[in-house]
């Protein structure tokens, strides 16, 4: 079909599209159902209808019913929201219930422990997705994530992650500078995300123990992944994209210096590690969050021929010919208006399941070669058993596992 796909559904033979592809109810429109309604799934919400005037905010789910209504409240003077009462749904099945609506792509923006069942479910159902970063927290949960982005290749199904740096304006001209050879080979990386602490909600008398976990899930390893994986995955993400894929091994360490009350759930609060890619190439990832310390957020390539360092708003190349460049649309939205592309037909196909399943499991080998004190090998860490976090889902009791020594 020489036709884009927008311009197809233009003619209103949108039900000749092959199955699992994008349909629509009105002409030119992508609805939209939103699964996590915390700080990054409105975020995510304002990104995708600012990304394109196609989208339709359909149906929202949060496993916390107040959560969900506040969203469904927030988008009641929203011309392109058509979210109902019966549209809004609450508990741990809320994803089940929004896939159950007439959407065509979902956003996935709860904890990043129930990214893979979330995710492989919106495949089931032929959905399109956006799903925030990282889509896992342990070895079982990124091998799920692999399989179903490769069941939505299968179906022409388009699914982008929330690695926004990979849709940004400086770190794509960056990366054609690098395959351009303007620093030579490069030889070595290294990444930071430094910074102090970030929010905390306090434990109440009504709260269960799943319920206080939950709240603040960014300190629980089941939940997050821990900020290695949570957070400093943006700048581990860059340094696969540089260096063409994922690290054979990591050593690192790290520990709790400061969070060390029981408020701070079982996370480290710094980390250190040494990745090992191909060539012998080494890149040191350092990532911290413990107020008063010095902050940094960027990465520095290293090549034969000049360096290369990014921060997330620019990017320079010092050495034999030097370059910079900055600028660009908020990525945020630019992420969307590519997966809009894709779904349409107006761009390139994008599914980026498995390359983000590969960062994050770099993050993950990372975090549990530090957690245990050995040097982990891709595949070992990759093929790992251990799950984290229960298998049934109920407000109630839910001991919480001890913060990793390493060593033992």
């Amino acid at each position: 079909m020489n036709n884009s796909r927008r311009n197809f559904l233009s003619t209103g033979a949108a039900a000749a599209l092959a199955p699992y592809a994008f349909s629509t109810h009105t002409e030119q429109t992508i609805r939209v159902g939103v699964i996590g309604c915390g700080g990054r799934g409105t975020g995510a919400i304002r990104n995708s209808l600012a990304a394109s005037p196609m989208v339709r905010i359909v149906a929202l789910g949060d496993v916390f019913e107040e959560r969900a209504q506040s969203t469904a409240a927030k988008l009641v003077n929203e011309s392109r929201s058509t979210v109902t009462p019966e549209t809004t749904f609450s508990g741990f099945d809320a994803f089940k219930k929004v896939l159950s609506t007439d959407v065509d792509m979902v956003i996935l923006a709860t904890p990043p422990h129930f990214r893979p069942q979330h995710f492989a479910a919106a495949v089931r159902a032929g959905k399109h997705v956006f799903m925030e970063k990282p889509v896992a927290v342990d070895a079982p949960g990124v091998r799920v994530v692999i399989e179903a982005a490769a069941q939505a290749k299968d179906k022409n199904l388009s699914v982008v992650s929330g690695t926004q740096r990979r849709h940004q304006q400086p770190y794509l001209e960056a990366m054609s500078q690098l395959r351009d050879g303007r620093i030579g080979d490069v030889r070595s990386a290294s990444c930071w995300w430094n910074q102090g602490f970030l929010w905390r909600v306090d434990r109440t008398a009504t709260m269960t123990d799943t319920e206080w976990q939950m709240r603040n899930w960014l300190y629980f390893t089941w939940l997050s992944g821990d900020h290695i994986v949570e957070q400093h995955i943006h700048n581990i993400d860059i340094c696969n994209w540089a260096l063409g894929g994922p690290p054979k091994s990591a050593t690192g360490m790290g520990g709790r210096e400061v969070r060390t009350g029981p408020e701070w759930g079982n996370i480290f609060d710094h980390f250190s590690i040494d990745f090992e890619y191909e060539n012998d190439v080494r890149v040191t990832s350092w990532c911290r969050q413990i107020d008063g310390c010095t902050g940094k957020v960027a990465e520095e390539i290293v090549g034969t021929k000049g360096v290369l360092r990014t921060d997330g708003g620019r990017a320079i190349i010092t050495g034999e010919s030097p370059w910079r460049t900055k600028g660009g649309r908020n990525p945020y939205e630019q992420e969307h208006v590519d997966l809009i592309d894709s779904i349409t037909q107006t761009g390139p196909y994008l599914n980026e399941g498995r390359r983000i399943a590969e960062s994050t499991m770099t993050a993950i080998m990372g975090r549990d070669s530090a957690y245990s004190g050995k040097r982990l090998q891709w595949e070992e860490a990759l093929n790992a058993d251990v799950r984290l976090g229960p298998t049934d889902y109920a407000f109630g009791p839910l001991p919480v596992r001890p913060a990793s020594v390493p060593g033992s």
